[in-house]
């Protein structure tokens, strides 16, 4: 997924400088990703450490995490559902089609009709499949993670879903298709929760503590509001232009209140080593960062230079793509 923040393309550097310090063996660690967003780290351990425990406030990162984390073993006839979901008509009416299709009447175009409906048709699917016990919980997330990333797919957004394009482009005009979201299988049970990072922090603990909160004020509950609300599919009042949900702001994205909340979380942490992701542009500056986690033992940091995020640059609407610098400020309880 084209996903704000994503650190699949510092996946490796953030790997390598957890190994120079705790050491390349991990397979007797639990290591936590406590804003998981899509998984991409708490995945790239999941063969490496006795176990991954992946956390994220909002629901739809909750679904991928479910499927892509905490699924460990062979499903069986995965694929045959995916064919079956696959082959259901184009001609359901549902949330989808009723608020984020030009056809329901809203006015807002976050998808083509077509493929509106077809979103619809394969959640309503899955949705009976589950109450109806047919599903296991391990079968209904990784279906609903598939529809997800595919329905991502061919959203007719720049990059988030903070605005809809006036005008489908090309690959909004695809016709939706489901993919499996395939996931690894081990022999360790990993665990996922859906809770506020700092709440959760106090019930759970580990060996290594990975953090990668939001690093400004944009809310990632208004940015993939989409996003939960197929993964969700429940009954609300959309709201404003882009049909947003009611939704739960976070901490981590006020400069009066994160550096609180996140001396809080590092005071807490039962984890003998922590792991934080941030860049020079973020709400916490360098130095307030470094005397918060000075006091809880020993502290270093690394730092690499990143391009930042930038969006789908043919749409004429896209974010800076100058360099910044991450930083992995790293902790040892």
């Amino acid at each position: 997924m084209n996903y704000i923040g994503s650190k699949y393309k510092l996946r490796n550097f953030i790997k390598n400088t957890i190994y120079g310090v705790v050491g390349n063996d991990l397979s007797q660690m639990v290591f936590c990703d406590m804003f998981a967003g899509t998984g991409i780290v708490g995945r790239s351990f999941k063969s490496e450490v006795k176990q991954v425990i992946a956390n994220d406030c909002e629901y739809y990162s909750y679904v991928l995490n479910k499927n892509y984390v905490e699924n460990h073993t062979e499903i069986a006839d995965k694929e045959r559902y995916i064919e079956e979901l696959s082959a259901i008509p184009s001609t359901e009416k549902g949330i989808i089609y009723n608020n984020y299709c030009v056809g329901g009447g809203k006015g807002r175009l976050y998808f083509s009709d077509e493929n509106g409906k077809k979103i619809d048709a394969i959640r309503r699917q899955i949705e009976y499949w589950k109450q109806s016990e047919k599903i296991n919980n391990n079968l209904y997330y990784f279906l609903l993670a598939s529809l997800l990333e595919s329905a991502d797919k061919v959203a007719n957004i720049a990059s988030v879903y903070d605005a809809y394009l006036k005008k489908l482009k090309k690959s909004a005009q695809k016709e939706l298709i489901l993919r499996s979201a395939d996931f690894v299988i081990n022999n360790n049970e990993h665990k996922v929760f859906n809770m506020d990072s700092n709440r959760l922090i106090k019930q759970i603990e580990g060996d290594i503590l990975y953090l990668d909160p939001p690093y400004n004020d944009r809310q990632y509950a208004a940015l993939y509001h989409l996003l939960n609300t197929i993964a969700q599919y429940d009954h609300f009042e959309p709201r404003g232009k882009t049909g947003l949900r009611k939704y739960q702001k976070s901490l981590y994205c006020y400069k009066r209140e994160v550096q609180k909340v996140f001396e809080d979380l590092i005071e807490k942490a039962r984890f003998k080593y922590i792991f934080l992701s941030y860049n020079n542009e973020g709400l916490m500056p360098f130095e307030n960062i470094r005397k918060i986690m000075k006091k809880y033992g020993k502290y270093d940091f690394v730092m690499t230079d990143y391009q930042r995020f930038k969006a789908d640059k043919d749409e004429n609407r896209t974010y800076k793509a100058d360099q910044t610098k991450e930083y992995l400020h790293i902790l040892e309880k």
